[in-house]
C-alpha cells in the first residue's frame, strides 16, 4: 500500500482532532490483518447508532465498499478508493448531490473513512509504469480493517441490548396479565383480602408506564409488578390449601354404616327420586346467589384491549 500524503481536507473544510484521531487508527492498522468488508458493514450497521451514523450514511458506505474490487480488505493493500460524485449517487440510488456531501462529512465524523483530498479535491490514481497505483486520491477505508474488532463488539453490545428490552418487556406484560387474571379470580371466588388495595396499587404502577420507554425503566417497573404479583400469588396459595385441608377433614369424617341394606336401599332410592325432582330448582337457586359486583375500570380494559378499538379513539371513561 503506498503512504497517503494527504492528511487534510480540500477546501473551507477545517481540520478536526477526530481526523487525527481516525489516521491514527489508520496508521496502526496491522499489515497482517484481512477482514471481510461485508461482515464489518454488517457490524457497523447494526451499531450505526452508537457510532452516529445515519441510515444515508450507511448507503454511502456500502457504495464506496462497492468501488473496492476484493471481498478481503487487506491491512498491506490498496485501501482508497476514488470514484466521482456523479459514480457515488449512481450507485446510492439517485441521492441528490447536497445529501450525498452532507452524509459523507457524517462518514468522516464517525471515523468510518478518511479524506485523501488531491490538490485540487478530484478524486483520482496515479499508476506506475507496471500498472501498480503509486499515489490515490479518495476515500480511504482504512479504518474498517483497524476497527475491524471495535465494530463486532459494538454490535454484540447493541444486540445484547435489545435482547434485555425485550425481556424485560415481555415480562412486564406477563406480570401485568397475571396480576388482572389472580384479582378477578380472587374476587370470583371470595378469598378474603383487601382487593381494593391491590386494584389500586396494579392501577399507580400500570399509570407510570409510558408509551416508550427505556429498559432501566421498565426493568424498575417490572420489579415493582413483580413484588405485587407475589403477594397476590401468596394471598391466593394460602387460601387453596386451606380450601384443600377442609375438603380432606370432611372426606376422612366418622362413617355410619346402617345395618339394614333394604332401608337404605329405600332410603336411597327415595333420595334419588327427591334429587332428580329438585334438580332444576337448586340449579336455579345457584345461578341466582352467584356473587354480582363491578370490576375496576382499568382492570376491565387491561383485560379487554379491544374496547379501545371499538370506541373509535374516544376515551372510555366508565
Amino acid at each position: 500500500m503506498t503512504q497517503p500524503l494527504s492528511t487534510t481536507p480540500f477546501g473551507r473544510r477545517p481540520m478536526t482532532l477526530g481526523m487525527i484521531s481516525s489516521q491514527l487508527a489508520a496508521k496502526a492498522t496491522p499489515e497482517s490483518a484481512i477482514v471481510h468488508k461485508w461482515h464489518v458493514f454488517q457490524h457497523i450497521k447494526e451499531a450505526r447508532q452508537v457510532l452516529g451514523a445515519t441510515d444515508r450514511a450507511l448507503t454511502i458506505l456500502h457504495a464506496l465498499l462497492s468501488f473496492h474490487p476484493e471481498t478481503a480488505l487487506e491491512g498491506d493493500g490498496e485501501l482508497i478508493v476514488w470514484p466521482s460524485n456523479e459514480q457515488l449517487m449512481a450507485r446510492a440510488n439517485g441521492m441528490p448531490p447536497t445529501t450525498l456531501r452532507r452524509h459523507l462529512s457524517v462518514l468522516v465524523d464517525c471515523g468510518l473513512i478518511i479524506r485523501r483530498d488531491s490538490p485540487n479535491g478530484k478524486r483520482y490514481a496515479r499508476k506506475g509504469q507496471g500498472g501498480e497505483i503509486e499515489q490515490a486520491y479518495g476515500f480511504d477505508l482504512a479504518p474498517i480493517v483497524a476497527r475491524a474488532e471495535e465494530y463486532k463488539t459494538l454490535a454484540s453490545a447493541v444486540q445484547a441490548e435489545k435482547k434485555a428490552f425485550r425481556v424485560a418487556k415481555e415480562r412486564l406484560t406477563i406480570l401485568r396479565r397475571d396480576i388482572v387474571k389472580m384479582i378477578e379470580a380472587g374476587l370470583d371466588e371470595g378469598v378474603p383480602g383487601n382487593w381494593r388495595r391491590f386494584q389500586q396499587t396494579y392501577q399507580e404502577i400500570a399509570g407510570r408506564i409510558p408509551r416508550t420507554a427505556p429498559r432501566q425503566l421498565l426493568e424498575s417497573l417490572g420489579g415493582e409488578m413483580e413484588e405485587l404479583w407475589r403477594e397476590i400469588r401468596e394471598l391466593l396459595e394460602t387460601f387453596a390449601k386451606t380450601q384443600n385441608l377442609d375438603a380432606n377433614e370432611s372426606h376422612s369424617g366418622c362413617h355410619i354404616q346402617n345395618s339394614n341394606p333394604d332401608l337404605s336401599s329405600e332410603s336411597e332410592r327415595g333420595l334419588a327420586t327427591k334429587h332428580e325432582a329438585g334438580g332444576d330448582a337448586a340449579a336455579n337457586h345457584n345461578l341466582r346467589s352467584l356473587p354480582k359486583r363491578e370490576l375496576p375500570l382499568g382492570i376491565v380494559l387491561d383485560a379487554c384491549p379491544n374496547m379501545h378499538w371499538l370506541s373509535k379513539g374516544s376515551e372510555i371513561r366508565h
